[in-house]
């Protein structure tokens, strides 16, 4: 299995960050993508340090949306820079986050818009980080993405509509512990009609663990009972699943996956 989407470098794992390495390499999760938010700027590399000290890792680089309110004129150089690193995969996650407002929307979708223009220019897919925005994600993706290089909607939670705007601009889903969740109807709905060969498996460690680690630090290691409830969920075995969204994975960033090291 790969976990396409975890956050490793947070303080909650400086106790045992190795520790939870091993148990999900014992567990079937053989890659992690460790998301380069970090702290936001000027702490940009936290994906890349992962990278760097641990074979299973790869990496991306990005300002969350929380920190937008962040980023300087040195911060898109510093990005550019970082992104040549051979196990830099992606530029995320980006995109817009109304719920908290951390940062001014207007600076959010500033600083998405730049990323979206940093991505294209480098040729990477991007993953997409958004709540209670989900118009002007659309919006602001159709008019400056190119659907062409792919990209995923991490920790899609949304509904069947949704899921056919975004296949309409070629994104992949990021589903996770959250399809779990009892109440989660609408969200297994559209994870019923997303095509298989657009799903990718993640955990958001150490956010958002499955049933029954529900309220617990999640971590790559609780992949499998996401995988496991996703497989019932679309009539696979398990093994079937893991190896389409493993596939899936090697796919969508493949560019940056098939080059020499």
């Amino acid at each position: 299995m790969i976990d396409s989407h975890c956050h490793l470098d947070s303080d909650q794992f400086d106790a045992d960050r190795d520790a939870a390495i091993a148990r999900a390499l014992a567990a079937g999760v053989t890659t992690m993508l460790a998301i380069g938010t970090g702290e936001g700027p000027p702490d940009l590399d936290a994906a890349i340090r992962l990278a760097d000290a641990h074979p299973a890792f790869l990496a991306t680089v990005g300002v969350h949306p929380h920190n937008a309110h962040r980023v300087t004129s040195e911060t898109y150089p510093a990005l550019r820079a970082l992104a040549q690193h051979p196990k830099c995969v992606s530029i995320g996650e980006i995109g817009l986050d109304y719920h908290y407002d951390f940062s001014p929307r207007d600076k959010q979708r500033e600083v998405f818009v730049e990323h979206l223009k940093l991505a294209r220019e480098l040729q990477l897919p991007i993953i997409i980080h958004t709540r209670e925005a989900w118009a002007d994600t659309i919006e602001i993706l159709e008019q400056h993405w190119d659907p062409a290089l792919g990209g995923v909607f991490h920790c899609f939670s949304e509904g069947v509509s949704e899921a056919e705007q975004a296949l309409a601009l070629n994104f992949h889903f990021g589903l996770g512990g959250v399809i779990t969740f009892p109440k989660a109807d609408r969200l297994r709905e559209a994870a019923s009609f997303i095509p298989l060969d657009r799903i990718l498996l993640e955990t958001d460690a150490p956010y958002l663990a499955p049933v029954p680690f529900r309220g617990k630090r999640n971590e790559p290691a609780y992949l499998p009972h996401t995988a496991k409830r996703l497989a019932a969920l679309r009539g696979l075995t398990n093994s079937e699943l893991e190896e389409l969204t493993t596939q899936n994975f090697r796919h969508l960033f493949s560019a940056k996956l098939e080059q020499p090291s």
